[in-house]
């Protein structure tokens, strides 16, 4: 697998990617959806009678326009009501309970829950059409009370569902800590933290093309989970699973954004089935910032007892979870959180309590990291504090507390089973990269000069799960030789960018012995792989680069069967070697693979493969100087160390590594989404408002690795893709804390704006604080 340049890049660089906005259907029609601009209200009316009169509208409709289908039509048979959007299973837990009673219309009929939820629907023959006639829909809603934060939510004095409570989802990881720990602690510190809400913004926002086909209909979305895809719409029409093909092309990004049934796609696909012609939505970015998916959206809070020595005694973590207006994507997403409370360390006694609160909000739902980077950074920065009180360097009071690497696997107090790592060596590494020792030196010599500017120093150490959780490590696949030499590898996964189209071929040809070239990548077609599961959890290479490394493996033995056969000699006396069999006993009788399919008949092989859970750890270390009278701060040097096991490809990785630390930089000093008293996000007119780090923001970035393999996969590789989201936003936070010497947790909330660095500045410091 020598290949480091990417296949892909030369068509997606020159334009010659295929995107659903790309994708060219004769007498297709645009979806423009008409939404709400009240965070909370009862809708009165909404009336599409002007637009349907507008040049080029081919239809408008209300959720009351489509409360019953017509009793002709050679699909009506199959069609009812509108269906509601399907709840999911997520992190394991069954929302099934949570979403009873709180039903997610595609269109809202009598009361809207969040800005952004769609109202009406309408087709044109193009964009610029079904742009005009959704202009001319009217629509009156009456304003409710709001409710934005869980916190807020809780108390249920406004309830998004009469008669029942906001509070849709309790757990817990780990057993409740005596008081005693508390009690006799020489050192305990608390903290809150918000962890606001943030939007994904991939490239390329939400699509999907509903095209009819005879009796069946093929969909193109950009999208993670096609075959799950493919069956919740299979359900929602009343169709056997086969009448639906989903078909994912070339997808700008995703960050877990795109793996759900989103009620636009419901919308989308009815009216193509209800009017036999293709239906196309591409969300722009204006309307996503509206309504796609937000993630992250916690109120945390920590207690963590230490002895004098520094050694941990007990950590409480307490969730409150925005999981949006509807439980039916986040409720039980909260328990990432929980299950990763422990981190790195050896922590005796860890508990965590998860409450998912209901609020005026868009839906939350995994966003790149989804559970972990949250809680990384309570406990990261609850580490710092606990550094400051007991006067012990921040470095040295994580290595005291690291799992040894001769524990694993390490079961956790919150029911992980850690496979495998070495915590030290990335910490060390971490901090000889950075030359730890020379900034603190530096660090004193500005805190001497009453001019210089400060200058602060952030560690934050992690842990995160990657391949998903029990009953989805699998992923089917298969990989057919042809009589012209090429080798196609199949498989359940979809690409939005993480480079499968380079790795996994390069991976099959590793294990056959034959030209990368001579292997390309079928992936993200229902119609091509009958049975997937998708790519989400940063499982790709760990779960579907071991299963097409099976498949291959399996293909090699049916080989060997094959020429033994055609041969007539044991299968013990064939061998596979550089792409082709060979008879041990005659050394001038071999067959390359093109051959022996022309001699035998087409050959094809395909499994089911489970991998198990992996936990991919590393060391993040930022360097800021703060200018205290302008609130800023400027990111002076970056570390990240990180463990994803055996690398396949180190370039791809690496730009994992630096993309995900970018969106690390981006929560920790940009991004959010806040909202005002009327329930209504007020940074979602643009990016220009939305803030994303640029490349005037991001500062060196070096990016280094230490190898642990994990033992649940063939290949020993673990995740790679979170690693920045995960580990980068609460080093760059501890280093503002140390700069301004603030041992107030509280007052540093992300995202540090030059508002809250100024108040925290002008905060006063407590005598302990050196």
């Amino acid at each position: 697998m020598k290949q480091w340049t990417r296949r892909e890049d030369e068509r997606l660089l020159t334009g010659r990617g295929r995107y659903v906005a790309d994708i060219e259907v004769p007498g297709c029609l645009d979806a423009v959806f008409v939404r709400s601009d009240v965070g909370h209200g009862t809708v009165r009316d909404v009336d599409c009678r002007a637009a349907r009169e507008m040049p080029g509208v081919v239809g408008a409709w209300s959720a009351a326009d489509l409360s019953a289908l017509p009793s002709c039509g050679p699909t009506a048979a199959h069609l009812r009501d509108l269906p509601p959007v399907p709840y999911t299973l997520l992190a394991g837990l069954s929302t099934a309970k949570a979403v009873a009673g709180r039903e997610w219309p595609p269109l809202v009929k009598e009361r809207v829950r969040y800005a952004g939820e769609a109202v009406a629907v309408v087709l044109g023959e193009d964009r610029y059409r079904a742009e005009d006639g959704a202009a001319a829909v009217s629509v009156r809603i009456d304003r409710l009370p709001t409710v934005a934060t869980p916190s807020a939510a809780a108390d249920d004095s406004v309830r998004l569902f009469d008669g029942l409570s906001n509070i849709v989802f309790l757990g817990e990881a780990g057993k409740p800590i005596e008081e005693s720990v508390w009690r006799e602690a020489a050192v305990v510190v608390e903290g809150r933290y918000r962890q606001q809400l943030l939007m994904p913004t991939p490239m390329e926002c939400r699509t999907i093309l509903a095209v009819p086909d005879g009796d069946g209909l093929t969909v193109w979305s950009g999208h993670q989970m096609p075959h799950r895809l493919r069956r919740e719409l299979a359900e929602l029409l009343r169709w056997p699973v086969g009448r639906v093909r989903v078909v994912v092309p070339d997808t700008g990004g995703a960050f877990g954004s795109k793996s759900a049934t989103f009620p636009e796609f419901v919308v989308v696909v009815f009216l193509a089935v209800k009017l036999g012609r293709p239906v196309r939505w591409t969300e722009d970015r204006m309307e996503s910032m509206q309504a796609a998916t937000r993630g992250r959206g916690q109120d945390q809070r920590v207690r963590l007892a230490a002895d004098a020595d520094g050694r941990l005694l007990g950590y409480e973590l307490t969730i409150d979870a925005d999981v949006g207006a509807y439980p039916h994507l986040g409720a039980g997403l909260p328990m990432q959180t929980a299950w990763m409370a422990t981190g790195p360390y050896l922590t005796p006694k860890v508990h965590a309590t998860v409450r998912s609160v209901l609020t005026n909000t868009m839906v939350t739902y995994p966003y790149r990291g989804a559970g972990r980077p949250e809680a990384t950074i309570a406990l990261e920065r609850a580490m710092d504090v606990m550094a400051r009180r007991l006067g012990i360097d921040p470095a040295e009071l994580r290595r005291r507390n690291f799992v040894p690497p001769e524990s694993f696997p390490y079961e956790t107090p919150t029911g992980r089973c850690y496979d495998s790592g070495n915590y030290a060596a990335a910490l060390d590494l971490a901090l000889e990269t950075l030359d730890y020792g020379a900034w603190r030196v530096e660090q004193a010599r500005r805190r001497a000069d009453p001019h210089a500017l400060p200058l602060g120093i952030g560690l934050s150490c992690y842990v995160e799960r990657s391949g998903g959780e029990a009953g989805g490590l699998h992923e089917f696949g298969s990989i057919e030789a042809g009589a012209d030499g090429m080798v196609t590898a199949l498989c359940g996964a979809a690409s939005s960018g993480q480079g499968h189209e380079t790795v996994f071929p390069a991976l099959v040809a590793d294990v056959l012995g034959v030209d990368e070239d001579r292997v390309r990548l079928i992936e993200g077609d229902t119609g091509r792989q009958p049975e997937g599961v998708g790519s989400f959890a940063s499982r790709t290479a760990q779960v579907v680069g071991a299963m097409l490394r099976h498949t291959a493996q399996l293909l090699i033995e049916e080989a060997r069967v094959r020429a033994a056969r055609l041969w007539n000699a044991p299968v013990g006396e064939v061998t596979w070697s550089g792409g082709a069999v060979h008879l041990t006993t005659d050394a001038s009788t071999s067959l390359d693979l093109a051959e022996l399919v022309r001699a035998t008949g087409p050959l094809r092989v395909g499994d089911r493969f489970e991998a198990g859970m992996a936990f991919p750890f590393g060391a993040h270390a930022v360097v800021a100087e703060v200018d205290p009278e302008l609130g800023t701060v400027r990111l002076l040097r970056m570390v990240a160390v990180d463990d994803c096991g055996v690398v396949l490809n180190p370039t791809i990785v690496r730009g994992q590594a630096l993309g995900s630390a970018v969106q690390g930089i981006g929560q920790a000093l940009y991004e959010g989404i806040p909202y005002d008293g009327e329930g209504v996000p007020v940074l979602a007119s643009g990016l220009l408002d939305y803030l994303l780090p640029t490349f005037t923001e991001v500062p060196p970035i070096e990016v280094k690795d230490t190898c642990t393999p994990s033992p649940s996969t063939p290949l020993g590789a673990k995740g790679a893709g979170e690693s920045g989201c995960i580990g980068t936003p609460a080093a760059i936070v501890n280093a503002v804390a140390d700069a301004l010497r603030i041992a107030d947790p509280d007052l540093l909330q992300m995202p540090l704006t030059p508002d809250v660095v100024w108040r925290a500045a002008r905060a006063p410091k407590p005598e302990e604080v050196r």
